[in-house]
């Protein structure tokens, strides 16, 4: 029976004559940024004892996440006024740059320099990519790249922490970063004809923009309610309470107006990219944690229920990029549901009222919403934004995303500190989680309310 249009125009969306150099390149940066991710964290113990670095440990990670921060909103800001041309093709440099820095390191103060580059990096390019894919592909093409995306990242999630320790132990730590570099030259050498075949861009300058001073103050903010989390004490409540507040004052100019009241129409798109990246992130950051100690895994089994819910977001992603006619509000809906799902089963694997084997369907029911509920926000937002804003909107969900998902895993370890610590964390853990079942709850709730609005999903043809 031939194939029916819709069909053809489906199997052909990433590798066509017109798409296949922007798939190519798009597809081999991600799985770099995700190489690097997964990698980082497996030669962290090694890489921070070989450099006297012991009192910094976390500071690597720290590093990374607030110079996201920054670059996040300075290239919205740059993609609105220039496109993503400028961000595509210095980007990946500042991210090389990054690697090889933190590759030769002679010191930790070094290491954390190359951290940040690598963070910078990667925070500008997750931006211009977004809008990469809004100029190269149409709205029924977006669901598939984005499950191609997802993919990009499964390899990385099963095989990278495995590389990440063999190279380790083989030819050492500073291999996990300088292998990448040869790579990463072919991917911007991808990239560079794509952005010379972009539309030239055209400004509005009425449209609206980020200010670099409040991404400064984020930044910042981020830096020292991380810190204080990790360093509980009197003194760290009065800066982190500081801190809080700074950061709510800044968001209000760095995020669409009503994202904190998450007002209908794109406010809630931007508000549910932050409680369902927060809500997953808690899962992720503690589940292996709860493996070990309260179940009795090893570290080498412990990150498996991990690994599952990248196979599980990775395949839920194809399932929807299969069926771009499905409606994306009903999706994100159904994708917070799946989250909550799954973040009640880690309630009870934490608490040690079910069997450990229930942690590896807690990361499938999460990872299949995050599969499908990320999609849906990133081809909502598009839907919903002027062009002229696209660089702002997309910065503001990648935003929310990092700081939510920052707050998240730093409350995690203050109810560590406070009960029971790493050693224990059942009762924790176990009060993260039930709260993080609220938050997804609500997400459920604020985008079935916030999300009947016109143009949210309009006839496709």
């Amino acid at each position: 029976m031939p194939m029916t249009h819709t069909e053809q125009r489906r199997r052909g969306v990433l590798w066509t004559p017109e798409h296949r150099l922007t798939t190519a390149g798009l597809l081999l940066v991600i799985t770099l940024l995700a190489f690097e991710s997964m990698g980082v964290a497996t030669a962290m113990p090694t890489m921070v004892a070989d450099l006297d670095g012991g009192e910094l440990y976390s500071w690597p990670f720290t590093a990374f996440l607030v110079a996201s921060v920054a670059a996040t909103v300075l290239s919205g800001r740059v993609c609105d006024r220039r496109g993503p041309t400028p961000s595509l093709l210095v980007a990946p440099w500042i991210f090389l740059a990054g690697l090889v820095a933190a590759g030769a390191a002679p010191t930790m103060e070094v290491l954390l320099v190359g951290r940040a580059l690598q963070g910078f990096g990667t925070g500008a390019l997750m931006v211009a990519t977004s809008l990469l894919i809004a100029l190269t592909y149409d709205d029924r093409e977006r669901p598939v790249i984005y499950a191609a995306n997802a993919a990009a990242w499964v390899l990385p999630a099963i095989v990278g922490p495995s590389i990440a320790g063999l190279v380790t132990e083989t030819v050492g730590w500073r291999w996990v970063f300088l292998g990448l570099v040869p790579l990463m030259l072919l991917g911007i050498g991808l990239l560079v004809p794509v952005v010379r075949g972009l539309p030239a861009h055209v400004p509005d300058p009425a449209a609206r923009r980020a200010g670099i001073p409040s991404a400064v103050a984020v930044a910042i903010a981020v830096a020292a309610l991380t810190w204080a989390a990790q360093h509980p004490s009197p003194v760290a409540l009065g800066y982190g309470a500081v801190a809080l507040v700074v950061m709510a004052v800044s968001l209000r100019r760095l995020l669409p107006h009503g994202t904190l009241r998450a007002r209908p129409g794109l406010p809630t798109v931007v508000a549910g990219r932050a409680l369902l990246g927060g809500a997953f992130a808690g899962m992720e950051a503690y589940l292996p944690l709860t493996m070990s100690q309260v179940h009795g895994y090893n570290a080498a089994l412990a990150g498996l229920p991990l690994t599952v819910g990248a196979l599980s977001w990775s395949a839920a992603s194809a399932v929807q990029g299969r069926h771009p006619e499905w409606g994306r509000a009903a999706l994100l809906r159904a994708g917070f549901v799946l989250v909550a799902v799954g973040l009640a089963l880690f309630a009870l694997v934490a608490w040690g009222g079910a069997p450990a084997w229930a942690a590896f369907a807690a990361s499938a029911f999460g990872g299949a919403g995050m599969g499908i509920g990320l999609p849906s926000l990133s081809v909502l937002l598009l839907r919903l934004s002027p062009v002229a804003e696209r660089g702002f909107n997309t910065s503001a969900t990648q935003l929310g995303d990092w700081i939510s998902s920052a707050l998240t895993i730093g409350a995690g370890g203050v109810l560590l500190g406070v009960a029971g610590g790493a050693s224990d964390p059942a009762t924790g853990v176990t009060v993260l989680a039930v709260a993080l079942v609220a938050v997804a709850v609500l997400g459920a709730v604020l985008s079935g309310r916030g999300l009947k609005v016109e143009g949210v999903e309009p006839s496709l043809p």
